[in-house]
């Protein structure tokens, strides 16, 4: 998958979440859960989305990696997305 198809994707996800926010204003290197407000329910719901959606397991040990929009990005891209 290209970044530009993960990030439609991961921004999707984002909008189930949180359908108020603008993903695109997120710096790549800001926390998503600060710059958007969410709670860690609601982190954890994304996490589920992009699970199913890429067949992706994020390992809750793994959740420091996926804190910023570049991270996901990166992790996903790197794990086979």
């Amino acid at each position: 998958m290209r970044d530009d198809e993960l990030k439609a994707l991961i921004f999707a996800e984002l909008k189930k979440v949180a359908p108020e926010c603008d993903p695109a204003e997120v710096d790549p290197g800001e926390n998503i859960r600060e710059a958007l407000d969410i709670d860690s329910y609601s982190f954890l719901k994304l996490l589920v989305g992009l699970c199913e959606s890429t067949n992706i397991d994020i390992p809750e040990e793994d959740y420091e990696q996926v804190f910023t929009l570049g991270g996901m990005l990166r992790y996903l891209a790197s794990h086979g997305a």
